[in-house]
Order: structure tokens, then sequence, then C-alpha cells
């Protein structure tokens, strides 16, 4: 049993990158049901949505790691300024991509949405692994 007082940035990092990889087996599982129920367009939307929830998971990453570099201090932190300005370009490209996915693209909506919503169930499954690790 691990205590919670033993995470570490390696976990942090670990964790995450668990919740990307299980985020794109999720995605190319449910694209390709998408595809053969509702057409290309629902699972372009579903990937749409897929890119851009894994984009956030990734720049939290960046983020985080960055500050707890810098809480530590140890070792070389990145500028806060390069990665704020990282995040709200991502926002901006974020906020075109959806425009233009819905505009051009005439699948489901609800396959949109549930791309973004993928990010916060692969976070969601992790965060049960780890409070089973914890807790067994």
């Amino acid at each position: 049993m691990r205590a919670l007082e033993s995470f570490s940035d390696a976990d942090f990092r670990t964790t995450i990158l668990r919740a990307l990889r299980l985020l794109a087996v999720v995605t190319a599982v449910g694209a390709l049901l998408l595809w053969w129920k509702l057409g290309w367009q629902s699972a372009v939307l579903l990937l749409v949505g897929s890119v851009i929830s894994a984009s956030g998971l990734w720049e939290w990453l960046r983020l985080m790691t960055a500050v707890m570099a810098r809480m530590d201090g140890g070792g070389v932190a990145r500028p806060i300024g390069l990665l704020l300005l990282g995040f709200f370009v991502r926002l901006g490209l974020t906020i075109a991509l959806l425009y233009v996915s819905l505009k051009v693209l005439n699948g489901s909506v609800y396959a949109l949405a549930a791309g973004l919503a993928l990010g916060v169930f692969a976070l969601t499954v992790e965060g049960l692994r780890l409070v089973k690790a914890w807790t067994v």
C-alpha cells in the first residue's frame, strides 16, 4: 500500500501518460464503431474532440511539470510565460477547430461531445487505479 505523500512528479507524469494512452485506445475503438454506425463525419468529430481533450491533458502535464520544477527548486525551470502563451494559443486553436469542424462536418454533435469527455473519462479511470493502489 502506498501513501499519498509518496506520490512523486514521476508518478504524476506516468498517470497522465497512461490517461493519454487510454484516451487513444478508446478513441480508436470508438471511431471505428461510429464510422460503422453513423458515418465517417461522426468518427472525425469524435477524433477532433479527442485531440482537443488530449491536447488539454498534455498542456496540463507541461504546466504542472514546470510548476513542480519551480517549487522543488532543483533542475532548470522553464519560463512560465512561454507555457502560458502556449496555453492561450492552444485555447484559440481549439475554438477555431471546434467552429470549423461543426461548420464543415455534418456528423453527430454527440460524437464531438464524447470526444471532449474522453479526457475526463481517462483521468477518472487512472484516478480510480491510484485509489485502488493506495487502499489495497
